[in-house]
């Protein structure tokens, strides 16, 4: 059953065609033209923040003129000055008798790569969440694993599977947890966004239907659009997480080819799936031929109960035999380290280590010599990274009743940040003001699967020092009086012209 599925999917590949946004699909993302004038303009710059943002991918083709201006309710002029406008601002091409294409312009970085960078600017960052290693730690790992890196040099060093030592530890780990596991079952990655990519790659074509969650992990919704997947939604609630009934009918009825999960303490919510919804999920998943990829980053970031158990732990050996699970080392230990991991039946991870020789020969041994030291010691550096970030979940509470009363949120059991309502749809315009008062943050609206959603949310991190929490809420606070002002011209001056 697997070599079938596999051998469709790459048949899919040899067939590619040209990748697309219909007139509905894109004016469905875009504001009312009637909104600002000229409308073209206004129009022009929201497309703009879309192909930034990665809600529209690169390289895909627009709709034609006409198509566009029915969806939108506005004239063929209108549409035909927003795509001049867009070509000359580097935003989209046009290919002779083939249409008009989007594009990145000359010197602009999708936020997608920008956010990952260091700023020059001392914003404090908000816009990411990630573990960081204290110095000492990483020192004296180091210094312990050499003699072990001095060993590895006298070989080529390419594993593609990872190193051995490494995947047994991750299997003996899984098994710790609840669900027996061998080595032949994981694959080591270039963390879990790399082993997803692979995923996705191998077991999906374009097109296909994919189940997520709506909000969700905003990388992972991009790595479904540019695998040109379209998605299906199902909601998680803040409070009451997931409606298992909707899971059901969403894959009894859409029939996705995958579906992607984060069940422990999701991102952005903090919800955790109970272990009754886990096997119906397992169930309706199996019934309906999806396979399930399961994202587990967070799921040892348990503040204030136990971890949860592995989700595949849920099932039996037929319902779990279209599961793969995803972890890493970023939310845990350090992002740095790019130390990866995904457990799967051990035909696809042998599917899964040729896909992967194609682009990624292995990863670094010495990476991975680093992160089996820290995975051994796991059970006694846990517990302070535990300790610092509930430190931070709490100070950035207090910052928040203090400083911004009007907002509400709900205290996750774990995880890495809080999922705050704003009570009005500001977000957007509040990180760009937030910027200017040193903060940098995301919308809500970028961790919707569907757009114009979550405009009333924003994501804010726990993850750094206290201080610097309580510091970052007064700047937001700070920013929300002019949230709703004109930008100012030093961030919108790529579309003057």
């Amino acid at each position: 059953m697997v070599h079938v599925v596999h051998a469709d999917a790459t048949a899919g590949r040899q067939d590619r065609t040209p990748r697309t946004v219909g007139a509905r699909s894109l004016a469905a993302m875009l504001p009312d033209p009637a909104q600002a004038r000229p409308a073209y303009r206004h129009l022009a710059h929201a497309i703009g923040e879309l192909i930034l943002d990665g809600r529209l991918a690169l390289h895909v083709r627009l709709p034609a003129e006409r198509e566009l201006a029915t969806a939108l309710g506005t004239s063929r002029t209108t549409v035909t000055a927003l795509y001049d406008l867009l070509r000359e601002n580097g935003y989209a091409h046009s290919r002779q008798g083939s249409g008009t294409w989007t594009a990145l312009p000359r010197g602009r970085a999708a936020k997608g790569v920008s956010r990952l960078l260091r700023p020059e600017d001392p914003a404090i960052d908000l816009a990411r969440a990630a573990a960081a290693l204290p110095g000492e730690i990483l020192s004296d790992t180091l210094a312990e694993i050499a003699p072990q890196a001095a060993g590895h040099a006298g070989t080529l060093g390419y594993h593609p599977y990872g190193l051995p030592e490494l995947r047994a530890a991750l299997a003996d780990r899984f098994t710790a947890r609840g669900l027996a596991t061998t080595p032949e079952q994981i694959l080591v990655t270039s963390g879990a966004q790399h082993g997803l990519s692979l995923v996705l790659s191998l077991l999906s074509r374009p097109g296909d239907r994919a189940m997520a969650e709506n909000p969700s992990y905003p990388n992972a919704l991009e790595a479904l659009r540019r695998a040109g997947l379209r998605t299906v939604s199902v909601p998680v609630h803040d409070g009451t997480g997931w409606d298992i009934e909707i899971v059901e009918s969403t894959l009894r009825r859409s029939v996705p080819r995958l579906a992607y999960l984060i069940p422990d303490f999701h991102n952005p919510t903090g919800c955790v799936m109970p272990p009754d919804d886990r096997s119906r999920v397992l169930r309706a998943a199996h019934g309906s031929g999806t396979w399930l990829i399961v994202d587990e980053t967070l799921a040892e970031l348990a503040l204030d109960a136990a971890a949860p158990v592995p989700f595949a732990a849920h099932g039996t050996p037929e319902t779990t035999a279209e599961v793969v699970t995803t972890g890493s080392m970023s939310k845990t230990h350090w992002a740095g380290l790019r130390i990866g991991w995904l457990r799967a039946p051990a035909r696809l991870v042998t599917e899964l280590a040729a896909q992967r020789v194609a682009t990624d020969m292995g990863g670094s041994v010495v990476d991975q010599l680093l992160a089996l030291s820290l995975l051994t010691r796991a059970d006694d550096l846990l517990p302070a990274h535990l300790d610092r970030l509930r430190a931070g979940r709490a100070a950035l509470a207090d910052a928040l009743r203090v400083h911004a009363p009007q907002w509400s949120w709900r205290t996750p059991p774990g995880g890495l940040s809080l999922w705050v309502d704003l009570g009005a749809p500001v977000s957007s315009a509040l990180a760009e003001r937030a910027l200017a008062h040193g903060v940098r943050i995301e919308g809500g609206g970028y961790f919707g699967a569907d757009p114009g959603l979550f405009e009333n949310r924003l994501r804010i991190p726990f993850t750094l020092p206290p201080d610097t929490l309580t510091e970052a809420v007064q700047r937001l606070a700070t920013a929300q009086a002019d949230a709703l002002a004109p930008a100012p011209p030093s961030l919108r001056s790529h579309w003057i012209a």
